[in-house]
């Protein structure tokens, strides 16, 4: 299930919600008021890479963006 950054255009605040599909989108409402005055965020990602020379486990990030707006992203922030 793909997880989505959203910021309320009401009160401001940021929240992540797990979408079933893209239809649920339109029935996303912000978590402290209750708006429906909702924006998606763009975010970044990190990727796992499992191809020949990694080690079992381990993870590569596919960027280093460091412009990501989202406070969830751990390869930016």
């Amino acid at each position: 299930m793909p997880v989505y950054d959203y910021k309320c255009r009401k009160c401001g605040a940021e929240f992540e919600k797990y979408l079933r599909s893209l239809s649920a989108a339109s029935t996303v409402k912000c978590e402290k008021c209750g708006s429906s005055q909702v924006t998606k965020l763009v975010t970044c990602c990190a990727v796992s890479s499992g191809g020949k020379g990694d080690r079992a486990g381990s993870s590569a990030s596919s960027h280093s963006c460091g412009s990501c707006s989202s406070h969830h992203c751990s390869t930016c922030h």
